[in-house]
């Protein structure tokens, strides 16, 4: 189903269809979203990004409703923490890396002894690639950045690879980025399928390649019995596999929110 609008979301009879079942059942119901390119725009700088007007209000109105609702995020969990805490979110960061409980971020146990080796790779991407590629240091995990240069894409990518093969972590590929995370079984999908567990309707909002997962995870509870509602969020970058599988496609984060406040 693909909707142009926030006020074409707000009108189909068929995207009401798919959320009666949510509507009817709250207390059984868990809400999920992505952060960057779905409930916040995409900028230069991920330091300066922000969830779009109207996100955060409608996220803690969601969070009294509904069973559970949440936001995992490749975000740090403390910058999720910082934007949309306080709300009863559930909160991931770093693809599971890291939770929010109790207002204070923790980091999985076996993700521990990775630190030193992230923080060692920050310190030679800084110093060693080349203008052009940006840096962001995740704390469990770094982040080579060529969106302000994107001829320097294959120069990220070896950079990368090269660094995986030393030390052990692994690359993800990334909206116009390369990550290096330690070695773990954890994803959207993983953290998706533990957040929701017991929920009998759940939904995911989703825009790149790492929310893939997120739709894989939806896709077994379905198989299992769920009521599941897949969202791609459209943009210039968002990956074809995302729009392809989506139940529902919105445009940007006005089209998240729009959805999100059709669940009120």
């Amino acid at each position: 189903m693909r909707i142009g609008s926030p006020a074409e979301l707000a009108s189909s009879l068929s995207v009401t269809e798919l959320l009666a079942p949510f509507l009817a059942d709250p207390a059984g119901t868990g809400v999920f979203s992505d952060f960057d390119g779905t409930l916040a725009p995409i900028v230069d700088d991920p330091a300066e990004s922000r969830p779009l007007p109207g996100v955060v209000d409608a996220l803690g109105d969601l969070a009294r409703r509904y069973g559970r609702v949440g936001v995992i995020s490749g975000r740090p969990a403390s910058f999720l923490q910082a934007h949309l805490g306080g709300r009863g979110l559930f909160l991931s960061g770093l693809y599971g890396l890291e939770l929010v409980e109790g207002g204070a971020v923790h980091p999985v146990t076996e993700a521990e002894p990775w630190r030193l080796v992230v923080e060692e790779t920050a310190a030679a991407a800084e110093a060693g690639l080349p203008p052009g590629l940006g840096v962001e240091r995740k704390g469990l995990s770094v982040t080579v950045h060529y969106r302000v240069d994107q001829s320097q894409r294959e120069a990220a990518e070896a950079w990368t690879a090269e660094r995986a093969e030393a030390t052990g972590l692994v690359v993800h590929a990334a909206r116009m980025s390369f990550e290096l995370r330690p070695p773990l079984e954890l994803d959207k999908g993983t953290v998706l399928a533990a957040a929701a567990e017991g929920c009998r309707q759940v939904c995911f909002l989703g825009d790149d390649r790492g929310d893939l997962e997120a739709f894989d995870a939806l896709d077994r509870m379905a198989a299992d019995g769920a009521t599941v509602v897949k969202v791609g969020v459209r943009s210039q970058e968002a990956p074809a596999e995302i729009l392809e599988r989506a139940d529902v496609v919105v445009d940007g984060p006005e089209g998240s929110l729009s959805f999100l406040r059709a669940l009120l």
